[in-house]
């Protein structure tokens, strides 16, 4: 399916293994996969661990991934299933500051709204990354509350931020 010129399918194995291997700039390589290792076994896993993982294209080329998923189900987040949608999406690292994000963002919302037809939108963020929250803020996600959740191997604030479809 295409939005604004990006085509989402569905993540096959290389497109996986490619998100993997995808190294940030400090301090963004807090999202590098390598140091996610249940990120990596849903991405390497058996295909239907992928399940709701979509790898975004433009030009043929793979530049990011959306993945969508059952509101309610992030273990250590109390928050009730109200028909939203969680999502969590990566723009490929070279592809980062410049200016791609909110274009980007906005073409996966629409995708998740066709495809989902879901109540709203539901995202975490590290409360340390202004410049993604910036884009969320721009494109209607609210700020809702700080969640410390255990990732990376530590303990990391994260801000849950929701959007009406």
């Amino acid at each position: 399916m295409t939005e604004s010129g990006y085509v989402f399918r569905p993540m096959k194995d290389e497109e996986a293994r490619a998100v993997v291997a995808w190294r940030y700039e400090a301090p963004y390589d807090f999202y590098d996969m390598a140091n996610d290792p249940e990120g990596q076994e849903d991405l390497l896993g058996p295909p239907e661990r992928r399940r709701g993982h979509y790898a975004v294209l433009s030009g043929g080329e793979l530049v990011g991934f959306f993945c969508f998923g059952p509101g309610g189900q992030l273990p250590g987040f109390d928050y009730p299933d109200d028909g939203s949608v969680d999502i969590g999406l990566g723009l490929r690292p070279d592809l980062t500051g410049r200016g791609l994000g909110l274009e980007f963002l906005l073409a996966g919302l629409e995708f998740g709204r066709r495809r989902f037809d879901p109540a709203g939108f539901r995202l975490f963020v590290a409360t340390f990354n202004e410049r993604a929250i910036r884009i969320y803020e721009r494109a209607g996600f609210r700020r809702v509350k700080v969640h410390m959740h255990h990732t990376n191997g530590s303990d990391y604030p994260f801000l849950l931020m929701t959007r009406d479809t």
